[in-house]
């Protein structure tokens, strides 16, 4: 009986070809998670109706969308202007009904439209709003969310530019405290990060005499008109409503503004 042959490993190199297999099969396996990861990080919130209806002029309010930025103009003219840096992931158009609020007050708005949607990538977009409108003499910047703390670090870097900071949802990414600005602070009671936006410590980092303005049944989204994040708790009161709280609050400090210069 012939004895059985002894079982032996696959040669070196056959061994090197199977792990380089096993790599490669892995390194692309991560590439596809990153470039899925990316492309869901930078898909920007949905936009609701509403907002494309109120980017339609009118006899009081007259609307241009040039120059990468939405520009709600009374039409009686404004010698006060509002900058408004969007949250991240939404589209500038996603605050037209709430910006349209204000300007109908009688204040210029103006939204830039951001790099990805994401006003970190372009903090100072304030500048080429402010050079485009010499007609306006005192103006605010402010922002929802990831925006407002791009606003607080505006203001941080051009105090002598700005006379008034607005934080819807958000808290200054920057210290302000010495700035002189009027600032204040909207935020729904809602809001999963309503803790933060109002804590000591946030609120070290703006002037001493911050307006904070709490919108009852309010939560994060709602500032805007956009589908809003999976985390948000629901709004205990209507998205109009909860927008009509936070201009009358923004109208109140363009109104302490005006004149400022």
């Amino acid at each position: 009986m012939t004895a059985p042959e002894p079982m032996t490993s696959p040669p070196a190199a056959t061994r090197g070809i199977r792990w380089r297999r096993v790599i490669g099969i892995a390194l692309l396996v991560l590439v596809a998670v990153v470039a899925l990861g990316a492309i869901w990080f930078v898909q920007p919130q949905q936009v609701l109706p509403e907002a494309d209806a109120a980017l339609i002029s009118s006899d009081t309010v007259l609307v241009d969308q040039t120059n990468g930025r939405i520009t709600f103009a009374p039409a009686d003219g404004a010698t006060t202007g509002f900058i408004l840096y969007p949250g991240g992931k939404v589209p500038a158009k996603g605050y037209a009904t709430t910006a349209r609020m204000i300007a109908e007050e009688g204040y210029l708005v103006v939204i830039p439209e951001m790099p990805l949607n994401f006003a970190v990538l372009d903090t100072n977009a304030a500048d080429g709003v402010i050079a485009a409108h010499p007609e306006i003499t005192s103006w605010a910047i402010g922002g929802h969310s990831l925006g407002g703390a791009m606003a607080g670090s505006y203001v941080a870097s051009h105090p002598d530019a700005i006379d008034g900071l607005v934080l819807w949802a958000a808290y200054s990414a920057s210290d302000v405290a010495d700035s002189g600005v009027a600032t204040v602070v909207v935020y729904g009671t809602l809001d999963s990060g309503a803790g933060r936006i109002t804590s000591p410590d946030s609120l070290l980092l703006l002037p001493h005499d911050t307006v904070v303005t709490p919108i009852v049944g309010g939560n994060h989204a709602n500032f805007g008109s956009y589908t809003g994040q999976p985390n948000d708790p629901e709004a205990t009161i209507p998205r109009e409503e909860q927008q009509r709280q936070a201009a009358a609050a923004t109208v109140a400090l363009l109104e302490s503004i005006s004149g400022a210069n």
